[in-house]
């Protein structure tokens, strides 16, 4: 007989779970559905879907640039209850140039402060940008709080390592709107269009978008152009 343990008994040798389980959406409570949307559009968050399934319901997602994850909210049956959301974490770069660009939209956003060890928070930014040190809040119409916090560098073990069947996804997109662009361009380097490419993609853009971002980088940095036939 095998003594080889499989499944959720060799899971548990570790403690650590074994199937893959991607956090993608968090469904928030709004009370006004064409406030929250007008919102979130403010902000620059791309619209993924605006839904009515039947006449009782409606739902729409929006993603922020950059993120892997989404929200979403809605009336009738995608409705969520409850009262506000709080601390919904929003990772930054930099978090002067966050905080500058949602106040320029029209965003009341809160001061920047910073964790100092024993003492607490403390007015301004980290003079050493360490990261999760800095941050600041906002909240949308009806009271769900954002947190911008700066990380620069991650903590062991929390890179995002893409999902493989994903980033086939994305390679398999990649190579089917370089290829119009290879027909037309002088020899290049494929892995320079890619890059740019995918680039793009992640940061929320749309494949057209994307392509056109692609094509003046080649441009601009490459000096390869397509030919406009």
């Amino acid at each position: 007989m095998s003594t080889t343990r499989m499944g959720s008994d060799a899971a548990r040798d570790n403690g650590m779970a074994k199937t893959a389980m991607r956090f993608e959406v968090t469904t928030l409570p709004v009370s006004d559905v064409d406030r929250a949307k007008a919102f979130y559009e403010q902000l620059g968050w791309r619209l993924d879907i605006d839904v009515k399934p039947d006449p009782q319901s409606r739902g729409i997602q929006f993603t922020p640039p950059g993120s892997r994850a989404s929200i979403q909210f809605g009336e009738g049956r995608s409705a969520a209850p409850g009262g506000p959301l709080r601390r919904l974490l929003l990772v930054v770069d930099d978090i002067e140039a966050a905080r500058a660009d949602l106040m320029s939209r029209g965003v009341e956003v809160s001061e920047i402060f910073h964790t100092v060890p024993d003492k607490g928070p403390v007015p301004g930014v980290d003079e050493q940008h360490r990261s999760y040190a800095s941050s600041a809040f906002f909240a949308d119409p009806d009271g769900n709080q954002w947190v911008l916090q700066e990380i620069r560098e991650r903590l062991p073990g929390r890179g995002g390592a893409a999902d493989g069947a994903a980033l086939a996804d994305l390679l398999h997109e990649t190579a089917e709107h370089h290829a119009a662009f290879e027909a037309s361009a002088s020899k290049h380097d494929w892995w320079d269009w890619y890059a740019a490419y995918m680039d793009a993609r992640e940061a929320g853009n749309t494949p057209e978008e994307s392509e056109k971002a692609a094509g003046k980088y080649m441009a601009e940095v490459k000096h390869v152009m397509a030919s406009s036939a």
